[in-house]
């Protein structure tokens, strides 16, 4: 079979390549559709919600479909927590900020490293803020943010306040 593109005409014969309204080539009709697949019903994942005997086979399944979504719509009002806030979130950022900031502790009475770390850790921890902010659903770790900006800026103070100090003792 083939069919005009213009008028969108059918004709069964092979043989013709115009079409007899519009003189336009014709074109071959494929039949690209995928073969339709009919599914068993949804298993049930969740065995609790189902406090009575099982259905037999013969009972309605549209009533076994109306239950499940009456017990998926109980089950979202217990307030658990959607899966994409367990995991899955990026926390690079604010475990970044966190790490400086517990190393800067150290190295703030020895060689100064305080001073680069503590400014590290508030950078990333700022911005790993910033991004739980905006898009809170691909980034999380607001609480190792802020504790390593917290920790990264009292270790930054001592050891600017340390080199005053060193620096007033010497004089």
């Amino acid at each position: 079979m083939k069919i005009c593109p213009t008028c969108n005409q059918i004709y069964d014969d092979d043989e013709q390549n115009y079409c007899l309204n519009d003189g336009r080539l014709l074109t071959k009709m494929t039949d690209d559709a995928p073969p339709t697949v009919f599914l068993d019903a949804p298993r049930i994942t969740n065995q609790n919600w189902q406090t009575r005997a099982p259905l037999s086979p013969w009972q309605n399944q549209s009533n076994l479909q109306n239950q499940a979504w009456q017990n998926q719509s109980n089950l979202q009002n217990q307030g658990f927590m959607n899966a994409t806030a367990v995991y899955g979130q990026d926390q690079t950022l604010p475990i970044v900020s966190l790490v400086f900031g517990i190393l800067s502790i150290p190295l703030a009475f020895c060689c100064y490293g305080g001073i680069p770390l503590g400014i590290i850790a508030l950078v990333t921890g700022y911005i790993g803020l910033n991004n739980e902010k905006n898009d809170p659903t691909r980034y999380s770790g607001r609480g190792m943010a802020i504790g390593g900006m917290v920790i990264g800026g009292l270790v930054l103070v001592l050891s600017i306040l340390l080199i005053f100090f060193v620096l007033l003792v010497n004089i």
